[in-house]
């Protein structure tokens, strides 16, 4: 079977891969595994590699995305405009901190959130917009700026998908007034566990996140940042992340190139697949939008080929948040997408034998089954 993604592979050279592992011995024989100069290191390089001034490394996606919404001022009850296909991230964070998540439809054509439908909603009642950039696609940052700065609302971008992404040579997380990022070990920069980070070019915001990651201190022992967290980033994942930062915009080529291919037979059959071969795409993940998807991923797993769903439940159909707000809420592109998108492999381990396997079978697949025109 093809997996959807096989962290045992490594497509590093055995030298580098070793190099990690060197880094990591480096940082036991050391003994210290919190705020030591790996940790300072990875931030240096990251926020260089972004193009911003400050980098907060945190302990996962989920801690990057809360933090930055308290760093923006974001608090009980306030107001964040978010998708609601993009697995429920954005609203967990918003639940921590006891904010209300909006729900906004996304573009047909990419997945992402809609400037038009957010427009439509969005005033000064608002405390922040979180744009996530999904499947590897950069939103459409310049049109979400507008609307954002019109009325003053912060705009955090959510780069977990979408790590070395950019647009007219600006990489994601340096659009908006903080940009997030996670680390998991499946991500286009994936550490050896948990690990996430935020950037701006805001001093104030990220010292505010910083002290929100250390339990609230602004010194040892004294607190004073309420709501605070233990949510530091280790320097084994530091150390890590800095080592294959230099090979990520390499890979992100390699994936893009397995991507292109997908799409090309996704195309043949009049399906749409959300990648487009640019800089701005960094290809996560290989998803099509097709008719009778259990028919699909069933006969693509007889022939040998993982598929995963992502994400197959909108957050505003969550049993949690039906719960406690009923049925009310209509986001029409946002559920057909969730009733017809479907994964396929694509990460810079497959083998080439795998790939020329993928294609075929997709091809005979959606002969057989059929595809989704979309409107």
């Amino acid at each position: 079977m093809i997996p959807i993604n096989d962290l045992s592979r490594h497509v590093e050279p055995a030298d580098t891969w070793q190099q990690e592992l060197d880094k990591v011995r480096d940082v036991l024989e050391r003994g210290l595994f919190f705020g030591g100069p790996a940790t300072e290191r990875f931030e240096h390089d990251f926020a260089a590699y972004v193009g911003v001034e400050h980098c907060a490394g945190v302990a996962s996606g989920t801690d990057a995305l809360t933090l930055a919404l308290e760093g923006v001022g974001v608090g009980p009850g306030a107001k964040v405009a978010t998708v609601a296909n993009a697995g429920f991230y954005t609203s967990v964070a918003c639940r921590r901190i006891g904010a209300q998540p909006v729900y906004v439809d996304v573009d047909p054509r990419t997945a992402c959130i809609d400037a038009d439908q957010l427009r439509g909603i969005l005033d000064g009642s608002f405390a922040a917009v979180v744009a996530t950039h999904l499947y590897g696609q950069v939103a459409d940052v310049e049109a979400l700026s507008g609307v954002c700065d019109r009325w003053g609302v912060p705009l955090i971008e959510d780069c977990a998908q979408a790590t070395g992404g950019r647009v007219d040579g600006k990489v994601a997380g340096s659009f908006g007034t903080v940009g997030c990022f996670s680390f998991y070990p499946t991500k286009n920069l994936g550490a050896f566990g948990d690990a996430g980070a935020v950037v701006s070019d805001s001093a104030d915001v990220v010292d505010r996140i910083r002290a929100m990651a250390q339990y609230g201190w602004s010194q040892k022992y004294r607190v004073t940042h309420p709501g605070g967290m233990n949510a530091r980033l280790d320097e084994v994942q530091a150390a890590v992340l800095a080592a294959r930062l230099p090979r990520l915009d390499a890979l992100n080529a390699v994936r893009r190139q397995i991507a292109a291919r997908v799409k090309d037979v996704a195309h043949r059959h009049g399906c749409r697949m959300f990648f487009e071969d640019g800089d701005f795409h960094v290809a996560h993940l290989a998803v099509l939008q097709v008719c009778e998807r259990d028919a699909v991923r069933q006969r693509l797993g007889q022939l040998g080929v993982g598929t995963e769903v992502h994400y197959p439940i909108p957050d505003h159909r969550q049993p949690v948040v039906m719960q406690a707000a009923g049925a009310e809420l209509s986001l029409p592109v946002t559920e057909m997408l969730a009733e017809s998108v479907v994964t396929v492999p694509c990460f810079p381990a497959l083998h080439t034998l795998e790939i020329d396997h993928l294609l075929d079978s997709l091809d005979r697949v959606l002969v057989d089954q059929g595809s989704w025109v979309a409107p």
